[in-house]
């Protein structure tokens, strides 16, 4: 039964998500960002949705109260790839962090860079890391929310990958707080493969790492609430 469920669940997703997507074309080319986003947001909540009610799998959100309406830096643990998307109408005005070889994807790109999201070519090194300080300067001061995965990919629940300098760059160069974002989405939505696991996904956002912390300091802060928190929704 969840074979036949994850299998319809992805059939409706892709048809939905393609219909959607040539459906807002005018709007991309044409609209503001916010009413791009707006479709964006819409177009997550029915994913959302659709997971509920196909496969049986909801998702829950806590910690709303830690979680900023302007500029803010949010470090999300990352488990698979609801992660980009269901928590998209919870945030005010997300840019996330995605690597470059996203954004030359068709379509997915061209949304990405419509809303002004933060592209890094990791190849580039120093260089990548100036402009994504520049560029996530400019989203912070246009009163958006940075979301950045520390760990840089997906990881399996229960494993901890290398949490990496960027979002200590950020989070010393721009001086504002950092809100963690635990999960436990892979149990139910796994990295690689398609089958959807009914049961609840939670994303809790903890409490803020406040500004001005010691490099070492945030990123030791960073990864012991991530892991803990994230370790903890695994026992639910």
């Amino acid at each position: 039964m969840i074979l036949v469920r994850s299998l319809l669940y992805s059939l409706l997703f892709y048809v939905w998500s393609a219909f959607l997507a040539i459906a807002g074309l005018p709007l991309l080319w044409l609209g503001p960002r916010p009413w791009v986003m707006a479709l964006m947001k819409f177009w997550a909540g029915t994913i959302v949705w659709l997971l509920a009610v196909v496969c049986g799998v909801r998702v829950e959100f806590r910690g709303r109260e830690n979680l900023p309406a302007g500029p803010a830096l949010i470090a999300a643990k990352h488990q698979c790839m609801l992660d980009t998307m269901a928590p998209l109408p919870v945030f005010a005005d997300p840019a996330y962090v995605m690597k470059r070889e996203l954004m030359r994807i068709p379509v997915y790109g061209w949304y990405s860079r419509k809303t002004q999201m933060i592209d890094i070519d990791r190849e580039a090194n120093a260089k990548a890391l100036r402009q994504m300080l520049a560029d996530a300067r400019a989203r912070l001061a246009d009163g958006r929310q940075v979301v950045i995965f520390p760990e840089g990919h997906r990881m399996a629940p229960g494993a901890k990958g290398d949490y990496k300098p960027g979002v200590a760059a950020i989070y010393r160069d721009l001086a504002v707080p950092c809100v963690p974002m635990a999960t436990n989405s892979g149990v139910h939505w796994p990295a690689h493969g398609f089958l959807r696991r009914p049961g609840l996904i939670v994303y809790a956002f903890l409490e803020p790492i406040p500004a001005g912390l010691h490099r070492a300091q945030f990123m030791r802060t960073l990864e012991e609430r991530l892991e803990t928190a994230s370790a903890a929704l695994l026992t639910e």
